[in-house]
């Protein structure tokens, strides 16, 4: 029987796995008109972590690195809401995804 540090592994703070690590990656979804809180839509380790990251960048989604964060989130069973403990944390992200969006936003309607 393994507990769930063995099932996922802790990742170094710059987001590089160090040797023997695997990559984790969780995506969100959250509609402030519609949900309560974010919900955990998806969430794989090592060759899954990188396709979802990969597919994010594909359809434009900003992603933010926050090994911690991810750490903590892993623990979320898919399409369930973040814990309350988290809303500060995912907040923050959910912040820096809207300011990059306006960003990028802003500098595609340059002349």
């Amino acid at each position: 029987m393994s507990n769930r540090d063995d099932q996922f592994p802790p990742i170094p703070d710059e987001g590089r796995p160090a040797t023997g690590e695997q990559k984790l990656a969780v995506a969100l979804q959250y509609d402030k008109d519609k949900d309560p809180a974010p919900r955990v839509t998806a969430k794989g380790k090592g060759k899954t972590a990188e396709r979802i990251v990969e597919l994010a960048r594909e359809h434009g989604v900003i992603v933010e690195g926050n090994p911690a964060l991810a750490q903590a989130l892993s623990a979320v069973e898919l399409d369930e809401e973040i814990p309350e403990s988290l809303y500060a944390a995912v907040a923050a992200v959910i912040r820096f995804v809207m300011q990059e969006s306006e960003k990028k936003r802003r500098s595609s309607t340059k002349p």
